[in-house]
């Protein structure tokens, strides 16, 4: 490296790290505004957090940010350039020219707004008043599609915003995929419905003590090779994981007294978003490629652990005395009836307790609703009548009220439209990983049903979680099982795996 370009280079790598030191400071701010801060601090925590991503957000766009790339662009710098640089490089380049073309004073507007938003989400669901909400969904909307006029439409005006979490996707895409997994997945929704072996899940029907339920939750998270030195639990109205650093990755579940399930699943699903930020190379720490290279595979982490491990009978004929232990004379049904009570598929209203099967409905229904919105001009008075439509109509259900309904979910209020879609996606990567696995990890079961998970955790560290965004998507599901992404064995997983629950033919 020339001393001009390493001197480029020094300037360069000063300048993301402050501004991902800002990050940092704005993800704190955000964990405790959802984890207890005082209600009447939100509207001023709100404004802080505005200011400050607001000047994170300027050093983004600068005009010394532009000048430093484009003289790290040039050939010779990229020629001595590490493979590591030349993508850091890369990458800030892509968010600086998506960047720039956002005014900062609208950027600040939407970041004061969509804090506040989440705050009022959270009243309008406790009190199942959607009109408390709607005009704050209204506005984030109309932010949203100033912005995708500023970035430029991509295909559809849809296409612009998937390409945040999931680069490269399309609606085209995703409609393909969709309608085929659609499909294949309505039939063996309906002969389930139909089997006479249906699980017995009446004795979870039952009060399970708060801190009972949190002890498990810690007692899990510790067995999957979760490090508590490098992070916490809480509690927050809707889960969430949140990265600061691989140091510092803390995560929330919710606890429903009437539920043991709901906080166990959140927890280990939580927990597998942050084994993956929790080991990420080192050597990223401070820089935009320390995170996972795009939203589906992030989710493919938190479903695998979930589902695939979690939900699976090896799992639970480890754990499940465990978890008897917490709950004396609660739980005295056999294993056998507990895995296949917990593996259950029945249409219901709730995303994040549906069943593997059928959470791909769920998730579909959001992204038809999100195309109408940005595609079609779907208004935020008329999303709850959409909803409860098309809940009818691919799940034949239908909520009582908005709040298990079209306020279920937080994700709107923080303007993340786009984002859903991952979630299906991470269903398709986790079962085409888990049959990587299944094959190269000798004994991969019989590791579960011993309780031995770190084998698990540190094959996937070697794969996927070390190299953070270094790797794209497609590289990454390529690279891991030797195919790029097919639908085919999720339909595969699902099937095998409830054809023997429901003992279908």
């Amino acid at each position: 490296m020339t001393a001009n370009t390493e001197e480029t280079w020094q300037s360069f790598d000063e300048l993301i790290r402050k501004i991902k030191s800002y990050d940092e400071a704005l993800g704190v701010l955000y964990w405790d505004l959802r984890t207890g801060a005082p209600r009447k601090g939100v509207e001023r925590r709100s404004e802080a957090i505005g200011a400050l991503s607001a000047e994170m957000f300027k050093l983004s766009v600068s005009e010394r940010m532009g000048e430093l790339l484009a003289a790290l662009e040039e050939p010779r710098a990229q020629e001595s350039l590490s493979p590591v640089q030349r993508k850091l490089v890369a990458e800030t380049r892509k968010e600086y020219d998506r960047s720039v073309k956002i005014p900062p004073k609208l950027y600040e507007e939407y970041v004061v707004l969509t804090s506040q938003a989440e705050s009022v989400w959270e009243e309008a669901k406790a009190n199942n008043d959607y009109k408390r909400f709607q005009p704050y969904l209204d506005r984030i909307i109309g932010y949203t599609g100033q912005f995708i006029d500023l970035w430029g439409v991509r295909g559809t005006r849809y296409d612009t915003l998937l390409d945040q979490y999931e680069p490269g996707m399309t609606t085209a895409e995703l409609d393909r995929v969709f309608g085929g997994l659609r499909e294949q997945l309505v039939p063996l929704a309906s002969a389930i419905a139909e089997s006479p072996h249906q699980p017995d899940e009446r004795f979870l029907r039952q009060s399970f003590d708060k801190d009972a339920q949190k002890a498990f939750s810690l007692f899990i998270l510790k067995e999957m090779g979760y490090d508590f030195s490098a992070g916490r639990l809480d509690e927050s109205v809707h889960p969430f994981a949140i990265g600061l650093s691989p140091g510092d990755v803390r995560i929330t579940t919710r606890y429903l007294p009437d539920d043991v399930t709901s906080a166990l699943f959140g927890t280990i699903h939580e927990g597998g978003h942050a084994l993956y930020e929790q080991n990420i190379d080192p050597e990223l720490a401070g820089t935009p490629l320390c995170t996972g290279t795009s939203m589906g595979i992030h989710e493919s982490q938190s479903r695998f652990w979930e589902n695939v491990i979690g939900r699976s009978r090896p799992f639970w004929e480890r754990y499940y005395g465990e978890l008897q232990r917490c709950f004396p004379g609660q739980l005295d049904v056999p294993v056998e009836d507990f895995y296949r009570a917990i593996n259950v598929v029945r249409p219901s209203l709730i995303r994040i307790e549906a069943d593997e099967l059928t959470y791909n409905l769920h998730i579909i229904i959001r992204y038809e609703m999100e195309k109408q919105i940005f595609n079609e001009g779907l208004k935020a008075a008329d999303l709850p009548e959409a909803w409860n439509a098309k809940y009818r109509e691919y799940l034949g259900v239908a909520p009582d009220n908005d709040a298990e309904g079209v306020l279920q979910d937080v994700h709107w209020s923080g303007g993340s439209f786009g984002y859903f879609p991952s979630y299906s996606l991470g269903n398709m990567y986790a079962a085409q990983i888990a049959d990587t696995m299944e094959r190269e990890l000798n004994g991969m079961w019989e590791l579960v049903g011993r309780g031995e998970l770190l084998p698990i955790k540190e094959w996937l560290t070697e794969r996927i979680y070390r190299h953070g965004k270094l790797l794209e998507p497609s590289e990454i599901i390529e690279r891991v099982t030797g195919k790029l992404l097919d639908p085919d064995y999720l339909v595969q997983y699902l099937r095998r795996k409830y054809s023997d629950i429901y003992r279908l033919g």
